[in-house]
């Protein structure tokens, strides 16, 4: 805090009081002193990150001309979707087989069908430059957290703080920073991709076996060898983990960069939901699912596939796939160039599903009125208004005082310290109040979470059939983007408090589910055996036995809950009603207001990492209790 004040003298710094405003003028003072003081005379901070931004274009631009609009200096048409969809098929044929190939190529085509095609492609253009962008980031700061030990322990905390934010937080500074439009969702997309790939890289890198590299040190390797050619190969099947969370960041983000303009898929989502279009907002969101849905599997199969040592022979026989790819490209080139209805698809012959769509989502919500007017009707005054009021009215001094004591006894007085402050930041901020009924909202989605959550993660570990059923039923909705899930929420309870915290519900509900589920199978064979020779009956040895040992795991994904439901309150604050953060960011993107936007989403992250810090440190300790570590 001191720095600014040291660099830039009295007048940078204003009195720091209770109030959020001054607080806000703070933050707001570094975003004016980066935005116009020159660095040696030259150049602003903006202008620097604005000329970075601007390398972005020529990739974009080249994809979209690539995918959409084609290179009209040299009059080459854009690549077909025959073609498109058909080389998707073909990469996951190679990848995974026939099944996989069949799937990526209908989501492709399901998009030039339904009269989505340009809007799909420019959504996808983004993704393909961000994703590699960030990727290629996250390995070097992995790589360099590895080779320095003082950057790695800086770095971690940033990267912490990153994960913690909320989509919007990175919306704000973007827009001073760089402005408006489809650069700026790029970099808000590569800047919010690339954590969880710096970290995985860390983990991953650090993770290699002491006999792997005790082999390439007996092998004579140089430290340049060390890392290319032993820790890396190494450590692909974490790295491309790393790899799969980038892409699904990306799509994540891309749709929700639609608030500073982004073009694609998510701004006409967005539009359709403004304006009450559901059917054409299902078709949109439909559209993204499928792309997800694509991209995940696709990065999931390329992470798991193992290399191939290649016979020699003939180029066809040698790449098969290849050989296919490029047959496909040619006959497809071929066909649209004689049928150009294969180059894309006017709109009189695409396909539109919206009005029967739009009556089918008068016909659900008709059919679900009365049983859904008990929850409109009783839910808010007999739960949800007393738990609100029960948080608004709770001192700042319990709240950081319970926080800072359940730190010292998890783990000492410097986890007391972390949480302290971070909780005295809320407090400092002004925001107190608005923090409170963030928490209310997400409290109650989390208590619905378990509820619903944890019977379904037992039944689930009970068969190995049930439990293939769920894990795969998780994967596909933890691929859906979390705008996706304001579609449905919509259509059954319309606008307001209720649509908000089941909008947190439908998209925090999956950890608790997984880590339930996986926290009961992992529960060691040998302590299983040990109570069936004791004469336990199946249900005491589900709750004597396998759900204390895995009790730690379920907190967890309490822990994931919790954060997923944090990500999702600020989401679902465009159809909520409440005075909550939310509200209060969109209020300041809409004034352009960096400070307070900033302000707001470190309350958020604040909010994320306390609990993080704690469950985290309970479910270590725990673990230590029980032997599992």
């Amino acid at each position: 805090l001191p720095l600014p004040f040291l660099i830039f003298g009295d007048a940078f710094f204003p009195a720091l009081t209770i109030k959020g405003s001054s607080v806000a003028d703070w933050f707001n003072g570094i975003v004016i002193v980066l935005r116009e003081h020159e660095i040696f005379g030259l150049l602003t901070f903006r202008d620097v990150t604005r000329g970075i931004a601007g390398l972005i274009v020529w990739p974009l631009n080249f994809s979209e001309d690539l995918l959409i609009s084609g290179f009209s200096d040299w009059e080459i048409p854009p690549i077909p979707w025959v073609v498109t969809s058909a080389l998707a098929g073909i990469l996951g044929w190679y990848l995974r087989g026939g099944a996989r190939g069949l799937l990526a190529s209908s989501c492709i085509a399901y998009c030039a069908v339904f009269g989505k095609w340009e809007l799909a492609m420019t959504t996808l253009s983004l993704v393909l430059v961000t994703a590699p962008i960030a990727i290629l980031i996250g390995l070097v700061l992995g790589i360099l957290a590895l080779k320095w030990r003082r950057f790695e322990r800086a770095l971690w905390p940033i990267l912490n703080l990153m994960q913690s934010l909320p989509h919007f937080g990175y919306l704000i500074p973007i827009v001073v920073f760089v402005g408006l439009g489809h650069k700026a969702g790029a970099i808000a997309t590569i800047l919010f991709a690339l954590p969880p790939m710096a970290k995985i890289t860390i983990l991953g890198l650090r993770g290699v076996a002491a006999e792997v590299l005790e082999a390439g040190v007996m092998a004579g390797c140089t430290r340049r060898q060390m890392l290319w050619r032993v820790r890396i190969p190494a450590a692909r099947p974490t790295l491309m983990v790393g790899v799969n969370q980038v892409i699904m960041q990306c799509l994540a983000m891309v749709v929700i960069s639609a608030f500073i303009g982004a073009r694609g898929l998510g701004i006409d989502l967005l539009f359709r939901l403004q304006t009450l279009q559901l059917g054409r907002a299902l078709e949109s969101g439909i559209a993204i699912v499928l792309m997800a849905i694509a991209l995940d599997r696709l990065s999931q199969a390329l992470s798991e596939k193992e290399p191939v040592h290649r016979q020699d022979g003939p180029f066809w026989s040698v790449h098969p796939y290849l050989t296919a790819a490029g047959l496909a490209a040619a006959a497809g080139i071929l066909l649209a160039y004689l049928v150009p209805e294969a180059g894309q698809l006017p709109r009189e012959m695409t396909v539109t599903l919206a009005p029967q769509w739009d009556l089918l989502i008068r016909g659900v919500v008709s059919a679900l009125f009365e049983p859904l007017s008990f929850i409109r009707e009783y839910l808010p005054p007999y739960v949800l208004i007393p738990i609100r009021t029960f948080f608004e009215q709770l001192p700042w001094t319990v709240f950081l005082g319970a926080a800072g004591l359940c730190g010292w006894v998890l783990g000492g007085w410097r986890l007391a310290a972390l949480v302290g402050a971070y909780v005295g930041f809320i407090v400092l901020s002004g925001w107190w109040t608005e923090a409170m009924v963030t928490t209310y909202l997400v409290f109650v989605a989390v208590v619905i979470c378990v509820i619903f959550g944890f019977p379904v993660g037992v039944w689930a570990s009970r068969r190995d059939r049930r439990t293939r059923v769920v894990a795969f039923l998780c994967d596909t909705f933890q691929t859906f983007p979390s705008f996706i899930y304001l579609i449905p929420v919509i259509m059954l309870f319309q606008v307001g408090t209720i649509s908000q915290i089941m909008a947190i519900v439908v998209y925090a509900s999956i950890p608790v589910i997984r880590y339930t589920y996986v926290g009961l199978r992992a529960v060691p064979h040998s302590m299983v055996e040990a109570a069936i020779s004791s004469g336990c009956t199946p249900s005491q040895i589900l709750w004597k036995v396998r759900m204390p040992l895995a009790f730690p795991e379920i907190m967890l994904g309490v822990n994931q809950t919790i954060m997923f439901g944090l990500f999702m309150v600020m989401i679902a604050g465009f159809i909520g009603g409440n005075f909550d953060l939310a509200r209060e960011i969109f209020k300041a993107k809409a004034q352009n207001d960096a400070g307070l936007g900033l302000l707001l989403a470190l309350c958020v992250a604040f909010l994320g990492l306390t609990a993080d810090r704690l469950i985290s440190a309970w479910a270590s300790r725990r673990k230590a209790q029980l032997g599992l570590t």
